[in-house]
């Protein structure tokens, strides 16, 4: 009986603590129990405490009480630590995170690696405009800045850049009143008053002139004034009627882009444009240049093989693009061949078949780029370009 009583105290007891360790979490009604000898018990229940009444005479008054927000990191010495402000790897991950969705280590590190070498070519490459840019800087800040005296003079039909040159370092050309001995100075014919040799200079300049010509056997491609068959007097008629057509405009100088020599006929462009001759004249222009070889004697295939092996000129060995023998014309006796070539080097044509053994009666130029001779234009006539034409050069005007 005494060992009961003991048992059943010892399990109040237990559920007493018990009881005490929940009211931490949550809120019970205390537990009181009582015994006796007689093992009667007297258990009974405290009232529950009651619940605070919402007040409702005014609204409430907000808590100034700052929150609090633990935080749990990991010190420099490996052991977790508890803090009241965040760690600052995750302030700087904030502040330098950027949106979009999550990627793999793999995606990102590519990513990175991407935009790495973008950055390392954009600093490299120059920048990127957009015509309409372009067109702004070459018509406010490009064209503001002025010409070249020594171009201006050329473009005006004073005479050849190089002599322009000359004229300018004997002081015999002055601007706004002083003697100019420099001929890279920047001028402004439509602002700048330009003397040379006493006569003034026009404020308008001429416009750019482009033509194809015809040309034909005898004639040189040379714009010297003591020339008496150059290819530029074949233009004394078009200089004639400029004033008429373009009143109070110097007409232009006009010279040639590249050469033919004397025996050598066909297409030749003449312009008074220094750019565009020196774009199609350049090697980077790679524009190919297409002739029509009339030969003596019979032409065999060895002929062909040997012209397509190319030839060594001024140390330099050129390879024609196309050898071609083409059919024979009634009213042609000789043999002819049609050779392309890109080079552009003096006489290639004539020394590529002087290699194979052949002689050239004739040789004419048809085709620069892609623009061909036209068929109807006669010897020693010329055309003006069109901007198609020019496109087929590889000019954008």
């Amino acid at each position: 009986m005494v060992t009961a009583a003991a048992t059943m105290v010892a399990l109040s007891v237990k559920s007493h603590s018990k009881i005490h360790t929940l009211s931490s979490f949550r809120t019970l009604p205390r537990l009181t129990c009582s015994f006796s000898s007689s093992l009667n018990f007297n258990i009974s229940f405290a009232p529950s405490k009651p619940k605070p009444k919402p007040e409702t005479q005014g609204p409430t008054e907000p808590d100034d009480t700052p929150l609090l927000i633990p935080w749990i990191v990991r010190g420099e010495d490996g052991n977790l630590k508890l803090q009241s402000e965040p760690p600052p790897s995750l302030i700087n991950a904030l502040a330098s995170a950027q949106t979009g969705t999550k990627k793999d280590k793999k995606q990102t590190k590519t990513s990175t690696n991407k935009a790495q070498n973008h950055e390392k070519v954009r600093a490299v490459a120059p920048p990127q405009h957009s015509k309409a840019a372009r067109r702004f800087y070459n018509q406010t800040i490009k064209d503001s800045a002025g010409t070249r005296l020594s171009k201006v003079l050329a473009a005006s039909g004073v005479a050849s850049r190089r002599s322009c040159e000359e004229l300018i370092f004997e002081g015999r050309v002055t601007v706004n009143g002083s003697v100019c001995n420099t001929p890279q100075t920047r001028v402004d014919p439509a602002k700048d008053v330009i003397y040379v040799n006493g006569n003034r200079l026009p404020k308008r300049q001429p416009r750019k002139v482009y033509l194809a010509l015809n040309k034909p056997k005898g004639y040189i491609c040379s714009s010297g004034e003591n020339e008496s068959k150059s290819v530029i007097n074949l233009f004394d008629d078009y200089l004639r009627s400029w004033g008429k057509k373009h009143p109070g405009v110097p007409a232009p100088r006009l010279f040639t882009v590249g050469r033919l020599d004397v025996a050598t006929t066909g297409l030749i462009i003449v312009t008074n444009d220094g750019d565009f001759a020196q774009k199609l004249s350049h090697p980077s222009s790679n524009l190919s240049k297409e002739y029509i070889a009339t030969v003596d004697g019979l032409v065999h295939k060895r002929h062909l093989v040997t012209i397509s092996e190319g030839t060594s000129i001024e140390g330099v060995h050129c390879v024609p693009d196309i050898v071609e023998l083409l059919p024979r014309q009634p009213d042609v006796q000789r043999a002819r061949l049609r050779i392309v070539v890109h080079e552009g080097r003096k006489h290639e044509v004539r020394e590529l078949v002087k290699k194979a053994g052949l002689e050239i009666h004739s040789l004419k130029r048809v085709r620069i780029g892609g623009f061909r001779l036209p068929p109807d234009l006669g010897i020693g006539k010329h055309i003006e370009l069109n901007p198609t034409n020019l496109n087929a050069l590889g000019w954008k005007s």
